[in-house]
């Protein structure tokens, strides 16, 4: 094998690698979400857990999404398992989806500990930048195996009025 060859697999890999990296970072940059525990959050002490990347003062969790858009209305949905749907609440706030809500650690009823504990827990707030005006009071949602699924009907589209403004 020559040295060129080497050179070649080399700057081969880290094209591929490089160009992953950019597609992640584009990717997932909407969906890291940051989680905060709070009282009800129900974790255990940082002595319960023997992972050493396990922080009970907050996490990152990917809520990955969709978003699809056709002539009459745009549809968001993201993956949140291990909700409840009363723990979720949905706004639309200046052309943007909010989505709030608070997920809870549930114990283990036997003696044991926790090795792993890579799960994010504790409230969060996920934005989603909508691509048209919708009419929000008729906003639709639905939660059905760890998938938020809502339905913004959009706004009818007004066309631009010219007005002659006369100069005093």
């Amino acid at each position: 094998m020559k040295i060129e060859d080497i050179k070649q697999g080399l700057n081969s890999f880290w094209d591929s690698v490089s160009e992953g990296w950019q597609h992640l970072r584009h990717s997932a940059s909407s969906a890291l979400t940051g989680f905060k525990p709070g009282e009800r959050t129900n974790l255990p002490a940082r002595t319960e857990v023997d992972d050493m990347f396990f922080m009970p003062s907050g996490s990152w969790a990917m809520l990955g999404g969709n978003l699809f858009e056709d002539d009459r209305r745009i549809v968001v949905q993201l993956e949140m398992p291990g909700l409840d749907k009363e723990d979720l609440d949905i706004e639309v706030q200046d052309g943007t989806l909010i989505v709030r809500g608070e997920k809870r650690f549930e114990r283990e009823q036997s003696e044991g500990r926790y090795r792993v504990l890579q799960c994010a827990y504790g409230s969060f707030r996920r934005s989603v930048p909508l691509p048209a005006q919708v009419v929000s009071e008729q906003a639709q949602a639905t939660y059905s195996n760890g998938v938020l699924r809502v339905e913004l009907p959009k706004a009818e589209r007004v066309p631009p009025r010219k007005v002659n403004v006369t100069v005093s």
